[in-house]
């Protein structure tokens, strides 16, 4: 080694002289010959440098290239990277230039510190990359084009995939070619304005893209002025706002709905702010009758009733969104009940309450209809029994804080049932109707009057002094309601009973004062209807008597302790035996045998009729068949019919069924009805006796002469007898007008072909007066008393027998 080293120092200049590093190098990279500049670079000692070889200096990869150009000997160039050191911690980087030198089997090197640009050109890279990553991961589209050429010198990713391209082939292309000719002739004018006026131009466009779909583009065209001041090229900074587009869409969509439900909707909205009114729907405005210039800017307690402004007031401060009744106080100064619903919410940053205004006039007045209907009653408008116990409740506390007194007066309409069985309901309904005013018209202002059920009407007079003033009232009553009523050209007349019962005299309760007048309304019944009675402490007695009669009654009738007697009927010329009057007998436990006049009238009141009516029909009918089974022929068995029983629907088919069920001829059995029986459906009675007969049942008039039938109805009818009743018998022959009447009726009979018996026939002379007259047949004690079953038996068959 020392030869070839002083061979180089004696052919070369000093290398201290050398501006720049250099070094010899053998082909195997050891350094032969370096200047200092070289050896301070490399951070090693001048002296030691001799032999050394790259291995410690140099990163691997240079290391690796140098070794691999260094065995090739010829010319190469390097850039090679020394590892760091104190001097320069990121390492070293050189730019080396090496020529081979064939001669002196050797390379001849030149290197130049190239660390700080190498470091520059670096953090340039790292700036580009940095940018085009930014650039190619921002939501905006970048491009910069020339201002000459229009040639585009960049473009992020999503610039030029919009338009079909990529970064690379973008690249020089005039933006003509990018984006076509339509949408050059659309932007040319921005472009122009940013050359000319060296601004920044912005617009929209709508771009469609490849695969169909609009796209809205925001673009900024910003001008690069160059060192003169001109434009030497332009940013193009595009967003896409196909988003914020739609989004502005759907919510003018839905302002458009919103706009359109304000308007088409039932109900008033309005917006608040502060207080004061804001907006309104067209609903708002027709319901409190300002339009909407008025409305608006108004503060909101402007609108609510005096009374409710405090609680209006409350409830948007609270901001309360349950909804709430309230009221608003129409442009006229009408009151308008309203249910208010709040809703608070924010809008740009300021607090906005949006209410909803319902008009609830036509609940309140359903509500009202609602109660009117719980208090009234649907037909007639007149308070109903429950408003009436409300009414009488107070009048007792007022009267008993004023000492004072008042009446209660039950109205019942006598018959009414027969309208509505007749006629059918609508007639009773508008005759209920014509009757509810007419007593109306009767009454003072501050009289009070209900119908308290069916046919049945309650008045209150308050304040009543005198007993003499209730009977003005009451007398007034029969008067105006027994006037014929016109009903689809009929004329129908019902008379009113009427009970009165006095506050506090004749009770202290309400229950008390009904159920006492209810008491002396039946009284009035009892007396003939069309007429009044007040009520008396006896009539609380008898009432008592008749309710535990009654009770006894129907217990008396499950028990078998009713029995018929009868009473024989024979021809008055010859005494032959016709047949026999079924009379009611109650075997009572505690007060013996009854005669039906302790009973009937109550049981008739009661509805018991009907059961004891029916048993007596048939145990007659079963006494008549043994008696006929045992010799006693032609002797029917008359029973009395009661009215209750002969109106019963389905009448004639229970009698039919009857016969069939106890397996008696309806030859054996004869029906006495009253006069009275034959005035009220002349067609329906009609229709009743003929299906009877049709059973072979007879027909007789009871009591002939008490009514007031004309000889019209007698002869449409198809009765079999006329029976003289006893008030006309008993002062034969004395009494000339009983005289007359008598023979007035049988003479009439015969000339309808009708059998005449007289009833109550008791002396001789009677017997005798009623011969000559042409009576047929004769009943009362002058041939026989009532007798029991066995004794009529045994009468009937010759045998002596005693009265029962």
């Amino acid at each position: 080694m020392n030869e070839p080293r002083a061979l180089l120092d004696r052919d070369l200049p000093e290398p201290e002289a050398w501006p720049c590093l250099l070094a010899c190098l053998a082909d195997d990279g050891a350094v032969l010959q370096a200047n200092r500049e070289f050896t301070r670079h490399l951070g090693i000692a001048h002296e030691t440098h001799p032999g050394w070889v790259w291995s410690a200096l140099l990163t691997p990869d240079s290391l690796a290239a140098l070794q691999a150009a260094l065995p090739r000997r010829a010319d190469f160039a390097l850039t090679l990277v020394l590892k760091g050191t104190p001097q320069a911690p990121d390492g070293t980087w050189l730019d080396g230039r090496a020529r081979w030198d064939a001669e002196g089997a050797r390379y001849l090197c030149t290197f130049q510190d190239v660390s700080d640009r190498v470091r520059a050109e670096g953090v340039a890279r790292d700036r580009a990359d940095q940018f085009q990553l930014l650039a190619d991961n921002v939501p905006v589209l970048i491009a910069y084009f020339e201002a000459g050429t229009f040639a585009c010198r960049f473009a992020n990713r999503q610039y030029a995939a919009t338009f079909g391209w990529d970064e690379a082939s973008i690249l020089g292309r005039p933006f003509r070619e990018i984006i076509g000719d339509a949408a050059t002739r659309e932007i040319q004018p921005y472009v122009d304005m940013v050359l000319r006026d060296k601004v920044t131009a912005s617009y929209e466009r709508e771009l469609v893209g490849r695969n169909g779909q609009t796209q809205w583009l925001e673009v900024n065209l910003i001008p690069h002025l160059g060192p003169d001041g001109e434009p030497a090229a332009a940013f193009v900074l595009i967003a896409d706002i196909t988003r914020h587009r739609a989004a502005e869409r759907a919510l003018q969509e839905t302002q458009d709905r919103l706009s359109k439900f304000l308007q088409a909707s039932a109900e008033g909205i309005a917006f608040l702010q502060d207080g004061v009114i804001t907006d309104v729907n067209p609903a708002a405005c027709q319901l409190v009758g300002f339009p909407p210039e008025e409305l608006v800017g108004m503060r909101t307690l402007d609108i609510v009733a005096a009374d409710q402004r405090a609680k209006v007031s409350d409830m948007i401060r609270a901001g309360n969104e349950t909804p709430y009744e309230s009221a608003l106080v129409h442009k006229s100064g009408l009151r308008l009940p309203v249910e208010l619903m709040g809703r608070s919410m924010t809008h740009k940053g300021e607090r906005v309450r949006m209410t909803i205004v319902r008009d609830i006039r036509e609940r309140y007045a359903a509500q009202e209809h609602i109660r009117y209907l719980a208090h009234h009653d649907a037909l007639t408008g007149l308070p109903n029994r429950v408003s009436l116990m409300e009414d009488l409740s107070h009048q007792i506390a007022a009267a008993r804080r004023s000492d004072s007194q008042f009446a209660l007066l039950f109205i019942d309409l006598d018959h009414f049932k027969r309208v509505n069985d007749s006629l059918g309901h609508l007639v009773g309904d508008t005759l209920l109707q014509t009757i509810s005013r007419r007593i109306t018209d009767c009454l003072r202002t501050t009289d009070r009057v209900a119908r308290f059920g069916g046919d049945e009407f309650i008045v209150l007079l308050p304040n009543t002094l005198q007993r003499s003033d209730v009977e003005e009232v009451s007398n007034k009553l029969l008067a105006a309601i027994e006037v014929p009523v016109n009903v689809d050209g009929r004329l129908i007349s019902v008379t009113p009973s009427i009970g009165i019962s006095m506050f506090p005299h004749d009770a202290g309760t309400a229950d008390a004062l009904i159920k006492n007048a209810d008491t002396a309304m039946y009284l009035a019944k009892s007396r003939g209807r069309a007429n009044h009675q007040f009520f008396t402490p006896a009539m609380a007695r008898s009432a008592l008597d008749a309710l535990v009669m009654e009770s006894q009654m129907a217990q008396g009738l499950a028990r078998g302790e009713f029995v018929l007697h009868f009473q024989p009927q024979v021809s008055a010329a010859d005494g032959r035996l016709l047949g026999a009057e079924a009379l009611m007998r109650w075997h009572h436990p505690e007060r013996g045998l009854l005669m039906p006049d302790a009973f009937i009238e109550l049981a008739e009141q009661q509805r018991l009729m009907l059961p004891l009516g029916q048993w007596a029909l048939r145990e007659a009918a079963r006494c008549a068949k043994r008696w006929h089974d045992a010799g006693i022929r032609h002797a029917p068995v008359a029973v009395n019919l009661s009215s209750v029983q002969f109106q019963t629907s389905g009448f004639t088919a229970l009698v039919e069924q009857m016969l069939l069920e106890e397996d008696v001829s309806g030859t054996l059995v004869e029906l006495e009805i009253t006069e009275r029986m034959l005035m009220d459906d002349l067609p329906e009675v009609r229709r009743k006796l003929t299906e009877l007969k049709a059973l072979g049942i007879r027909i007789a008039v009871d009591d002939f002469g008490t009514g007031y039938s004309s000889l019209a109805h007698l002869k449409e009818l198809p009765i079999d007898k006329m029976k003289i009743d006893r008030s006309f018998v008993h002062d034969l022959p004395g009494d000339p007008e009983s005289n007359a009447i008598a023979r007035a009726i049988i003479q009439m009979s015969r000339g309808l072909g009708l059998k005449v018996i007289a009833e109550g026939v008791e002396t001789a002379a009677q017997r005798e007066f009623l011969q000559q007259a042409g009576c047929d047949e004769l009943q009362g004690l002058l041939v026989s008393g009532p007798l029991t079953e066995e004794a009529f038996e045994a009468w009937a068959l010759g045998l002596k027998v005693t009265s029962a």
